[in-house]
């Protein structure tokens, strides 16, 4: 039976775009949450993925023990990874719920780095969507869902706008806080909150530095603490290193406002919230309209957060999961 779904609405103390936000990636929140995915972790096999062109990626494949009721496939936000606790939480839900999951780490995401020989940026959709399509034809079911969280989200969206061309059958795609315009995005990260921008900055630093060290013969990037900020970051290596002619042309490349979903046929649902401080909600009035496209705005619930109460459950998992299963 379904899963029916109340509207959000956080506890007392718990309201705060910030409290909600930070304390979703509370580690010891981790504990938590990988005991309450026992199923999904002790299930886990680790899987390279052929994507075409000579990329592949990491993913963990989470088998049902019997007929799974559909697979799903699940995306992490910039700097996270297939570990992250929002997909482990939303992993466990799924597969509890009999759901075969795959969480795929994106290039130089999970300790990947030794896999491609190129950075990975946030322009690189075709290596995802030739993901999607190998998993799709190695664990063929009868339904296939893909969810993604904040960037994972942008990137499912546009994988979902480019499947029927691929040959990918998915039935329904779920986003969570997708990236929309990054360059707001961008001035979110600066402007806000200074805890954001120093993690953002501090995580994408030992990446590359642990890219280098796989690499030492393509990458030396100096001292990186010379770069101040994400954008002097960004416009460095996305024109050194991407082959963008300059910034605008980079965060203009992964946009999903403006006609980037106008064909989208392949249904899809954003759950975002109006008080994300990384993702400004404004964005998602300048996206096409398309009957495939449905969206809900809780008031609160910070960035891929949504914490219901004192155990710092997730509501979003659940209502992932009540959409995933009006299309069984």
């Amino acid at each position: 039976m379904p899963h029916p779904v109340q509207a959000f609405e956080p506890p007392r103390g718990l309201e705060h775009p910030h409290v909600q936000s930070l304390l979703a990636g509370w580690p010891w929140r981790r504990r938590w949450l990988r005991r309450r995915a026992s199923s999904l972790l002790a299930s886990s096999r680790d899987e390279i993925v052929d994507c075409g062109a000579g990329v592949r990626l990491l993913g963990h494949f989470s088998a049902q023990p019997a007929e799974p009721r559909g697979l799903a496939i699940l995306l992490h936000g910039w700097e996270g990874s297939a570990a992250a606790n929002y997909v482990v939480s939303v992993g466990g839900l799924l597969y509890d719920a009999g759901f075969s999951v795959f969480r795929l780490n994106f290039r130089d995401h999970g300790d990947t780095f030794a896999l491609n020989r190129e950075l990975f940026h946030s322009c690189r959709i075709d290596e995802v969507v030739g993901a999607l399509a190998a998993i799709t034809v190695k664990h063929e079911t009868k339904r296939t869902f893909v969810v993604g969280h904040s960037l994972g989200g942008n990137f499912a969206l546009r994988a979902a706008a480019r499947a029927p061309a691929a040959g990918i059958p998915l039935t329904k795609v779920v986003a969570v806080c997708p990236v929309l315009r990054p360059w707001s995005t961008m001035r979110a990260l600066e402007d806000g909150f200074w805890v954001y921008r120093q993690y953002f900055l501090r995580r994408w630093r030992h990446s590359l530095l642990a890219k280098a060290a796989c690499f030492p013969e393509l990458y030396d990037f100096g001292d990186l603490r010379r770069f101040r900020t994400l954008t002097a970051t960004t416009e460095f290596f996305a024109t050194r290193y991407a082959s963008f002619p300059d910034l605008d042309s980079y965060l203009n490349g992964y946009a999903i406002t403006g006609d980037a979903l106008a064909r989208l046929t392949i249904p899809a649902k954003i759950i975002a919230a109006a008080d994300d401080p990384v993702i400004p909600i404004g964005d998602l009035a300048d996206l096409a309209a398309s009957p495939a496209l449905s969206i809900e705005v809780a008031p609160r619930g910070g960035h891929c957060a949504f914490l219901e109460d004192y155990a710092l459950r997730s509501w979003v998992d659940r209502a992932v999961l009540a959409e995933i299963e009006s299309s069984v």
